[in-house]
């Protein structure tokens, strides 16, 4: 809740536990509530019902006051967890060999043997088998 409790407008909410067709009852203060039930003692229950107090109850009701939420509540804005990469060059000074490169390069054997396989599968028609004639095998050390 918010420190600024003072502005917020309040109802009491009874819930009746034993009540089938009406189990609840919103009231917009405790003095008519009390004056709607007169075995609930006004003091009694404002003395629970304060502000840092707990709701009263007992086995056949439950009193609560709730602040009404008259404005839609500001979902907290998280940060973006994605960040975008942008990288804004002229075309002549892009070097985009040298970064791909560089990146090839800090990926593991299997890694980049994996790309490969992949980007070839893609270019394949369905059902048809990748050419390895022109592979040569190697063994993969770990």
């Amino acid at each position: 809740m918010k420190a600024s409790i003072g502005n917020e407008k309040r109802v009491i909410v009874v819930f009746w536990k034993k009540r089938v067709d009406s189990p609840f009852e919103v009231f917009s203060n405790l003095k008519n509530f009390c004056l709607s039930y007169i075995q609930f003692n006004y003091n009694t229950l404002s003395n629970y019902l304060s502000k840092a107090k707990i709701p009263y109850e007992n086995e056949d009701v439950r009193i609560e006051r709730k602040s009404i939420i008259a404005k839609p509540k500001l979902i907290s804005t998280k940060v973006r967890a994605i960040a975008p990469v942008l990288r804004q060059v002229q075309m002549k000074n892009a070097d985009d060999e040298q970064h791909d490169l560089e990146y090839w390069l800090s990926k593991s054997l299997k890694e980049r043997a994996a790309a490969v396989t992949f980007i070839i599968s893609q270019s394949l028609a369905k059902g048809q088998r990748m050419d390895k004639t022109k592979l040569i095998r190697r063994k993969i050390s770990r």
